[in-house]
């Protein structure tokens, strides 16, 4: 009799089939640079890797058999009716889902980034080739018509929208640990459930409270993790203000100071540093400069270190 699956099943189910998606990854990525040598194997590595999985999944779960994974804990698919295997249509969403849709997101928001960073540079970034030359050309044109402050904002989406992929694979993990139903989004959305043909784990309550416990730690965790990042945004945003109300006071300097201007230039604007702003590492920068700087990088310009716009230091009486 068909018994129902627990958390532990699902996730060495996965675990294991990572381990053999790895290795079939291995093998097309070496097979294709000894073949097509190491240039062309760094351009299209994303690309081998999709299709080594396609290659896995199309064997075994849109033609209906078990993942090498799933064999290994004697666990079955269903439908959302839990008494039949899903349909072949169902099975084929569940792989668009689940291996096309991630690798497109991430192709895009890396092109999209790449063009607006090339932009703002004025210089070309690598890695073109990826797309048609069709698609490239009417992007590259959509964002040189783009006005500065748009570039910046679709920028700052793209990060934005990075960070809410991770928050919703975070989620979603938390959930499964909670009911323990669904381990992947795509088995949500498209209602895929299993069953365990034959039992190897005894549905124990302890385990499952165990398993609610990491849920709820790890919710926790996301919530403090959200809140954290909220308050940055509002730190920068207050760093902002401040920099509005002072960029305009008055600068001067007496003839005194002309030696120890040669030393306080910005390196970012390569110019004499104005409102003197400090990093946590000690480098000093225009306000401005910096500020502008960390609304795309939250690192030092110089040494790398990392650090929150916030705890950037305004330093009124410094050259």
């Amino acid at each position: 009799m068909p018994l129902p699956v627990l958390q532990p099943q699902l996730i060495r189910s996965n675990q294991k089939d990572e381990y053999y998606l790895n290795s079939l990854r291995s093998c097309a990525n070496d097979i294709f640079h000894i073949f097509a040598g190491a240039k062309r194997w760094l351009e299209w590595k994303k690309e081998i890797e999709l299709l080594a999985d396609l290659t896995y999944f199309f064997l075994t779960t849109f033609s209906g058999y078990q993942t090498l994974g799933e064999e290994y804990v004697n666990i079955i698919q269903v439908d959302s009716s839990g008494q039949r295997v899903p349909s072949s249509t169902r099975r084929a969403v569940l792989i668009v889902l689940h291996i096309c849709i991630p690798y497109l997101l991430d192709r895009g928001l890396n092109r999209l980034e790449q063009d607006l960073q090339a932009e703002n540079e004025r210089s070309w970034a690598p890695d073109h080739r990826h797309v048609s030359p069709g698609v490239s050309h009417w992007l590259q044109a959509a964002i040189t018509a783009l006005t500065e402050q748009q570039k910046k904002v679709l920028l700052q989406t793209t990060y934005i929208l990075r960070q809410a992929i991770s928050f919703l694979h975070r989620l979603h993990l938390g959930i499964f640990y909670l009911n323990g139903a669904f381990y992947h989004i795509a088995k949500r959305f498209t209602r895929i459930t299993y069953l365990c043909v034959r039992g190897l784990f005894s549905d124990n309550a302890g385990l499952r409270r165990s398993y609610e416990l990491l849920g709820k730690i790890s919710l926790l965790q996301l919530a403090l993790t959200v809140a954290t990042e909220v308050n940055s945004y509002r730190q920068k945003q207050r760093a902002r203000q401040e920099w509005k109300l002072h960029r305009n006071l008055p600068y001067s300097r007496n003839l005194s100071q002309d030696h120890s201007a040669r030393s306080s230039k910005c390196i970012l604007c390569l110019e004499e540093r104005r409102h003197s702003t400090a990093t946590p590492c000690g480098h000093l920068f225009c306000w401005e400069c910096i500020t502008e700087w960390c609304n795309t990088k939250a690192e030092c310009p110089l040494c790398r270190e990392t650090f929150q716009p916030h705890r950037l230091i305004y330093v009124r009486h410094y050259i």
